[in-house]
């Protein structure tokens, strides 16, 4: 199979799909890749990185999709690429699709095969998402940081430092969201001293973090609190930083705290919204950048970066590639047919197929019919 690689486009998006070495990888089992130049610049990887390893070298992304049979990326193509993609073409990245109409419909009108990252699902009661924990990591990891700057007075927050010293208290984070990015927002927030709370509606969730957390010698307890409509308000309103972490796999995010709530929270206290690739879970939230990731509404500071990995890229690519490079070299070896039929996990990750929906969440996220992802591809 023909395999291309982008150079990604989003604002201060320096990931990249695959490094050189899962690129050795793919044409050690007789597959080609083609690589757009200074993809890999990004992270440290030059053109000479992808050419030792027997990759091409394109100059451009329209050389890449017109000769690739397979995409690979890591954030959802933008306007421009979505435009070069052609019927039967794979690709396979992050989509996100619930909270972004333009993007389905372009991709509804190419007829290409998409593959989200962020619904191919493993094994286990609850399903994991194993493609997309490697990004919550990160996310969740630093949340923590983006809120704790966001707290600065310099940034409009109220000048409270999250760990406190001794003698001042130290700030109260709340978690919403026992998840892979809400523990691991924990780890990190517990780690520097703050007073944390989760709030999660399954118990069982709760049960782990109380496990994970309270066992341990971090000389500091987490609060775990069942997600009541009356406790989250209160949780949120005595809060110094709250964090977002809440997830329905392919669907938008629900909005959790209103505006009413917003405007009734500590003046200088912050918001990290990281479910906002998902259309956030703060009524106020709106997506932003790396170069302006900031914004404040009722004086709470929100911080709605829309690829916040993408600040840590070397750390978040070669996380993002351990967990990809199986599933790439399965569809490159078997091809997509094949490789999704043959796996019921990777098969969950194919929300477009040929001008058809085929995720059930991001079909009734947007209002539009939904095809069976085996019905569409027999």
């Amino acid at each position: 199979m023909l395999i291309g690689i982008l150079k990604e486009i989003k604002n201060h998006e320096y990931r990249v799909g695959m490094v050189p070495a899962s690129v050795y990888e793919l044409v050690q089992q007789g597959h080609q890749l083609v690589v757009e130049t200074n993809a890999g610049m990004g992270i440290g990887f030059c053109d000479d990185d992808y050419l030792a390893m027997g990759a091409e070298i394109a100059q451009t992304a329209a050389e890449v999709f017109e000769c690739a049979e397979m995409i690979v990326k890591v954030k959802e193509p933008l306007a421009a690429e979505r435009a070069l993609l052609r019927e039967g073409q794979i690709l396979f990245t992050y989509l996100h699709l619930a909270a972004d109409k333009a993007q389905i419909e372009d991709l509804i009108h190419s007829k290409a095969v998409c593959i989200a990252y962020e619904t191919v699902t493993s094994g286990g009661l609850p399903l994991s998402l194993p493609l997309l924990a490697p990004m919550s990591e990160v996310a969740g990891r630093m949340s923590v940081q983006a809120g704790a700057q966001c707290l600065e007075k310099s940034n409009g927050g109220s000048g409270l430092l999250l760990a406190g010293v001794p003698g001042v208290s130290p700030a109260k984070v709340v978690i919403i969201g026992g998840g892979v990015v809400g523990s691991n927002a924990a780890k990190i927030a517990m780690g520097m001293g703050a007073n944390v709370t989760i709030l999660d509606r399954s118990l069982d969730v709760l049960r782990r973090l109380d496990n994970q957390f309270n066992s341990s010698q971090l000389g500091t307890s987490l609060e775990t609190l069942y997600a009541s409509k009356d406790v989250l308000e209160q949780q949120v309103l005595a809060a110094d930083l709250v964090i977002g972490a809440v997830l329905i796999p392919g669907a938008a995010a629900p909005k959790l705290v209103t505006v009413d709530m917003i405007k009734r929270m500590k003046a200088g206290s912050a918001v990290v919204d990281v479910a906002i690739d998902q259309g956030g879970c703060f009524e106020t939230s709106h997506a932003t950048t790396h170069a302006d990731p900031t914004f404040i509404v009722d004086e709470v500071v929100h911080y709605c970066v829309a690829n916040m990995p993408g600040a840590v890229p070397r750390t978040s690519t070669f996380a993002l590639n351990n967990a990809t490079l199986p599933y790439i070299v399965s569809i490159a070896n078997k091809g997509y047919k094949a490789a999704l039929l043959e796996d019921k996990h990777l098969l969950n990750g194919l929300n477009v197929y040929q001008g058809k929906v085929t995720c059930r969440s991001v079909a009734d996220s947007l209002g539009l019919e939904y095809v069976e992802p085996q019905q569409a591809l027999i």
